[in-house]
């Protein structure tokens, strides 16, 4: 408060306009962290839960799952369920994949953003294991099949909003990543190394 009081009204105004842009910035870098992790915890957004294992408990009561593909711009895989919908018990294990092809003469790198839809299934979507989770690398013309295990939380059922859903949606769309430095590093050896000839002579 001193140092406060010693400013001249000039200084007193350059100190507030500094502290206030500062401010701002470091709430700016904090949204997308703090945004995620409401995400998360509430399922805002379609985003889905996640558990180290299955549920517990099965029901006889079933739900459709639909499942959907997309790309951004730039992104040259082609990309796709292999099963469109799956009709699964509520709190069962499920395994659906979806699959890959890289067709160009280039590494190509991906990582895939999710959601489901309506929104409301979110919390209850939980998620075992996903290609979703760590980033996908294709070699040139590579096609990979790609897989996620989830269930549906019978919690679901003691949830309001979301009781009454017939359908969940789930849906990726795969985006266009850095390589990796070590693989990007082995590439770029491979493009530099001449091929070798055979200079072997027959009599």
């Amino acid at each position: 408060m001193k140092l406060w009081r010693d400013l001249s009204p000039n200084g007193r105004v350059v100190a507030a306009t500094v502290t206030t842009i500062l401010a701002m910035g470091s709430l700016g870098w904090a949204a997308v962290p703090l945004y995620n992790i409401f995400c998360a915890v509430t399922g805002y957004g379609g985003t889905t839960a996640t558990a180290g294992s299955g549920s517990t408990e099965v029901l006889d009561r079933t739900v459709l799952i639909r499942f959907d593909a997309s790309r951004e711009r730039g992104m040259p895989w082609s990309f796709a369920p292999v099963e469109t919908k799956m009709r699964v018990r509520i709190g069962e294990t499920n395994l659906a994949f979806y699959e890959a092809t890289n067709p160009t003469d280039e590494p190509v790198a991906g990582t895939a953003s999710y959601n489901v839809a309506p929104y409301a299934a979110g919390p209850h979507f939980v998620k075992i294991d996903c290609f979703c989770f760590t980033e996908q690398i294709l070699a040139p013309g590579e096609t990979a099949s790609m897989p996620v295990t989830f269930y549906v939380d019978p919690a679901i059922l003691d949830d309001p909003e979301a009781r009454d859903l017939t359908e969940i949606t789930l849906s990726y769309t795969f985006h266009v990543t850095d390589l990796p430095e070590d693989y990007a590093a082995l590439d770029a050896t491979l493009d530099t190394t001449p091929a070798t000839t055979d200079t072997t002579t027959t009599n």
